[in-house]
């Protein structure tokens, strides 16, 4: 599956459609992005596994907000 998702990632440009946010404005996609990738982190460190499963949230948050809101 890291393989799947690393290709992914390689691939990646910018965040699809999501249903969830239709609007223009897509702060509340960026925040559920940015929960899941950190829950999904917290959760596979303290399982010991694979955080890089987690990466492609992590891509898609940055993808979607302002450069301002994203220190590194």
């Amino acid at each position: 599956m890291a393989e799947n998702v690393k290709t992914k990632i390689k691939n990646y440009k910018t965040a699809l459609f999501d249903s969830r946010f239709p609007n223009q404005n897509q702060a509340r996609n960026w925040w559920q992005n940015y929960l899941v990738f950190h829950g999904c982190e917290k959760a596979m460190t303290a399982k010991g596994g694979d955080v890089s499963v987690c990466e492609w949230y992590r891509h898609v948050y940055k993808s979607l907000c302002p450069i301002s809101w994203v220190s590194t």
